[in-house]
């Protein structure tokens, strides 16, 4: 496998899957978050370092295979300028022949970034322009000719270069043309950037290179989706901190009182099954002691703690308690590898987000005195960022699903097709 540090780029057009879709101010359409573009400098810089020219793709929203200006990539233009420190070119669309004419005139150390590759169906593969009541007939036949035209689609786009970089970790599981596909037409000149190779570095340090004791905190919603990564960790970790939602029903399995708190009433046994694996593998298992509770889902409700299995009739719990907080941190202190994904609590509501924003800054201080700390998933990557602690953090990843397949054991279609 080629690596992209002594790879020469030297009058080379690269073509590089990045991932820019950031957010963006719904009414000017400007960014609010350039965390990802200057994710992607290193590789981008490294590129023009060399000697060779930049050709960047991805995806922006969910344009369902349909152009739509508020998915434009222009939007981006500006950041990116302002971030590279020089002009980057822009072609209308990804694919054509005034992309094609535009990548062949690109000259020594210029940029060119192409419009959303979701405004073509074939990116992802996906027949969206075809009715709801379409037949079984019909979707057959439409998705024989999309694979058709999605095989044109990865030729016309690797024409426009001579090497392929992926470095979108957010999209390597989807195998889409652009992440997974493309790679197949670049054989001996297809690598990772430099973001995707430090993704890989940090989850597998902590798959496979552990210091222990190690630490393992999963917040979030629901027990369904973190099932594979808890079962995959209890191999790898001492200690298994449950926070967020999926508390409840865990302590519902186990008799508690949880009032009209979010649980997943068909998890219950599974609830039950990964506590008892836990317990077989010499997994401590943390699950909170204390909640804040609210007597409606919203910022203004009125609060009240209590015991984690004693939650009031009609109320759900939110938070987890300052108790519980403590007792986290306390653990948090004693780990040498942390692995960190999903809030604690409703993060996005200022009263109960003070349970998350305590388990980030106790992995920020772990991190302080020694530990290796792995950060994944919107909310804890959020938590982290609002508390100016992500240069605290040993690591903080920029994939929520592509993050937790990897770490679920899964292979991930653009790493796999790159890897081999």
């Amino acid at each position: 496998m080629i690596d992209i540090a002594s790879y020469s780029f030297s009058g080379r057009r690269a073509i590089i899957r990045v991932d820019f879709n950031v957010p963006l101010d719904k009414q000017t359409l400007a960014i609010t978050d350039d965390t990802r573009i200057r994710g992607a400098l290193p590789t981008i810089q490294k590129v023009l370092a060399d000697g060779g020219a930049a050709i960047l793709m991805s995806h922006l929203g969910r344009p369902n295979g349909q152009p739509q200006e508020r998915y434009s990539l222009r939007h981006v233009l500006p950041a990116l300028e302002r971030l590279l420190g020089q002009q980057v070119l822009f072609a209308p669309s990804c694919v054509g022949s005034e992309t094609l004419q535009l990548a062949q005139g690109l000259k020594p150390g210029q940029v060119l970034l192409l419009e959303n590759l979701r405004f073509h169906e074939e990116e992802e593969g996906k027949p969206y322009s075809l009715g709801e009541q379409a037949s079984d007939e019909q979707r057959k036949a439409a998705k024989a000719a999309l694979k058709v035209r999605q095989q044109q689609f990865v030729d016309a786009l690797a024409t426009l270069a001579d090497c392929y970089v992926n470095d979108a970790f957010g999209t390597a599981h989807r195998a889409h043309a652009s992440t997974a596909i493309i790679a197949d037409r670049f054989k001996g000149n297809c690598m990772f950037g430099f973001l995707i190779n430090n993704e890989l570095r940090a989850m597998d340090h902590v798959l496979h290179s552990a210091q222990r004791p190690a630490i393992a905190i999963m917040g979030g919603a629901k027990v369904s989706d973190k099932i594979q990564i808890i079962e995959n960790l209890l191999d790898r970790v001492d200690t298994l901190v449950i926070g967020g939602g999926m508390t409840y029903t865990f302590v519902k399995a186990q008799g508690g009182r949880i009032g009209s708190s979010l649980c997943e009433d068909d998890k219950l046994d599974l609830a039950r099954q990964l506590l008892r694996k836990a317990h077989d593998k010499g997994v401590r298992v943390m699950l909170p002691t204390d909640a804040v509770n609210a007597d409606s889902f919203s910022a203004e409700a009125q609060t009240c703690i209590s015991s984690i299995d004693q939650t009031p009739d009609g109320w759900m719990g939110l938070d987890i308690g300052p108790a519980t907080a403590e007792r986290f941190a306390q653990a948090i202190s004693q780990a040498q590898t942390i692995l960190w994904n999903g809030p604690m609590g409703v993060f996005e509501m200022e009263p109960f987000a003070h349970g998350t924003t305590a388990i980030a800054r106790a992995v920020a201080q772990a991190t302080a005195h020694g530990a290796f700390s792995l950060v994944g998933g919107g909310d804890s990557v959020a938590a982290v960022n609002r508390n100016n602690l992500g240069h605290s953090i040993s690591y903080v990843s920029t994939g929520g699903g592509a993050m937790l397949e990897y770490m679920e054991g899964k292979a991930l279609p653009g790493i796999e097709a790159i890897r081999g």
